[in-house]
């Protein structure tokens, strides 16, 4: 399994960021990032999320291994542009009705 941590520390140091300068971009409590590293804990995906809006990737690109971009279909890449334009609520709701199929 890919390091997450590992990783997000890659794309901060690629841009010279700070932890601190990570939590501004991002809007993640800085107090929370450091805590990942010092707890060695996987952030959740709501984290992940802001973390790749602020680094200007997706979720894939940040799971992605090695250097090979993840390729998605056009199914796909409408699924993900309908999902971003959901509130919170309406993206809960959306998982309730796929955890009944």
């Amino acid at each position: 399994m890919k390091d997450i941590l590992a990783t997000i520390s890659a794309y901060r140091v690629e841009r010279g960021w700070t932890e601190y300068q990570l939590a501004e971009y991002s809007g993640l409590p800085q107090s929370t990032i450091s805590s990942w590293y010092r707890k060695n804990m996987m952030p959740t995906i709501p984290s992940l999320e802001k973390i790749c809006t602020a680094f200007g990737i997706t979720l894939s690109q940040l799971f992605a291994e090695g250097d090979s971009p993840v390729a998605l279909t056009q199914s796909q890449r409408r699924l993900l542009e309908r999902w971003s334009r959901l509130s919170e609520e309406q993206q809960a709701v959306v998982f309730a009705l796929i955890d009944k199929m």
